[in-house]
C-alpha cells in the first residue's frame, strides 16, 4: 500500500499579505498634522491686539518708574528720556528724607492701619450678610438687596458734610478709627454684593451631605463651605483694599492734620502754587506708594483662583 504524502507548501505558494502603503499613511499623517498646526489669521490678529493693549496698560507704570530716577530738570524738559540715562536716586531721598513736609513713615503707617482696619471689618460684615441673605429666607430679604444696590449709586461725595458733621460730633476727626468707618461704609455694599454671588455658587447639599455624614452644622460650614469661599474672599479683599489704600476724598477732608495725612494726601502736598512742582519726586512717590499694593497682590493672588472647587466631590 503506496502512502500518499501531501506536497509541502513552499515559501514561494503561500499566500503573502500586500505591504502596507506606508509612504502614503505617514505622508496622510504629515497633512493631519500640519493642517493641526496651521496658525488661523484671526488668531494672530487677536494676540496682536492683546500684545498692544498690554503695552499700552503697562506703559504708564514704567513711565513713573523710570521718570523716577531722572532729574527734576529732565523730567520736565521738552525731550522725552525712555530709559534713566541721567540715574540718580535723589528723587527718593527727598521723598523719603525730606524735612519740607509730612514724613513718608507717618502716611505710610496710617494708609496701612485704616486700610487693613477696613479690609478687615468689611469682610466680617459682607460676609454675615452675605450668608444671610443667600442660605436665609425672610421678611425684608428683596427690600434689603434692594436697597445695597441703591446705595452703591449715590455718590460718596455727596454725604461729605454730613459725614464729617457726624465724625466731629463724636470726636472721630483726624483718626484712623473715624477714617476707617467712613471707608467700612463705602466699601461694604460692593463687598455684599461680590460675596453674594460667591456664597450663592456653593451649593448647600454640601453642607447637608456633611451634616449626613455626622458633621453639625457649623462644622459643615467650617469644614465643608468655608474652604470654598476662600478665594472669593481674598478677591473681594483685594478690591477692599486697593480702593480704601487709594482713596483721595474723604481722607483729604478727614484727616486735615499733617501728623494724621495718609499717602494719596501726602502725595498732594509735593504739587504746590508757589513753586515748581518737583514731578521727578512725584514720580518717586507714585512708585512708593504703589509698591504696598503690588506686594499685597503677589501674596494674595496664588489664592484667589485655588480651591474653588476642592474637596468639594471625592469618589
Amino acid at each position: 500500500m503506496t502512502a500518499v504524502v501531501a506536497p509541502e507548501r513552499t515559501a514561494s505558494t503561500s499566500p503573502v499579505s500586500a505591504p502596507p502603503a506606508s509612504g502614503r499613511t505617514t505622508t496622510a499623517a504629515g497633512r493631519g498634522v500640519a493642517r493641526r498646526r496651521r496658525i488661523r489669521p484671526s488668531s494672530i490678529v487677536f494676540s496682536a491686539i492683546a500684545v498692544v493693549i498690554f503695552l499700552l496698560s503697562v506703559f504708564p507704570v514704567y513711565w513713573m518708574v523710570n521718570s523716577s530716577f531722572l532729574p527734576n530738570n529732565l523730567v520736565r524738559g521738552a525731550e522725552p528720556h525712555f530709559f534713566p540715562d541721567e540715574f540718580t536716586l535723589r528723587n527718593y531721598a527727598l521723598v523719603l528724607f525730606g524735612d519740607t513736609r509730612t514724613p513718608f513713615l507717618p502716611a505710610l503707617l496710617n494708609s496701612l492701619g485704616s486700610t487693613l482696619i477696613t479690609v478687615g471689618v468689611a469682610l466680617v460684615f459682607a460676609f454675615l450678610a452675605a450668608l444671610a441673605v443667600t442660605r436665609f429666607r425672610f421678611k425684608g430679604r428683596r427690600a434689603f438687596i434692594i436697597a445695597i444696590l441703591v446705595v452703591q449709586m449715590i455718590p460718596g461725595e455727596a454725604m461729605i458734610i454730613s459725614t464729617y458733621r457726624l465724625l466731629e460730633g463724636w470726636n472721630l476727626l483726624n483718626s484712623i478709627i473715624g477714617l476707617s468707618l467712613v471707608y467700612v461704609a463705602t466699601v461694604l455694599p460692593f463687598t455684599i454684593w461680590t460675596l453674594r454671588g460667591f456664597v450663592n455658587g456653593v451649593p448647600a447639599e454640601l453642607e447637608e451631605a456633611a451634616m449626613i455624614d455626622g458633621c453639625s452644622r457649623a462644622g459643615a460650614f467650617w469644614r465643608v463651605t468655608f474652604p470654598l469661599l476662600a478665594p472669593g474672599l481674598i478677591a473681594t479683599g483685594v478690591f477692599g483694599f486697593i480702593q480704601a489704600w487709594n482713596e483721595f476724598v474723604f481722607a483729604l477732608v478727614v484727616m486735615s492734620d499733617d501728623s494724621a495725612h495718609t499717602l494719596p494726601v501726602w502725595l498732594r502736598t509735593f504739587v504746590q502754587a508757589n513753586t515748581t512742582t518737583n514731578w521727578a519726586a512725584i514720580m518717586a512717590g507714585s512708585t512708593l506708594v504703589a509698591i504696598p499694593v503690588v506686594v499685597f497682590f503677589l501674596l494674595v493672588q496664588g489664592r484667589m483662583t485655588s480651591g474653588l472647587v476642592a474637596g468639594a466631590v471625592k469618589g
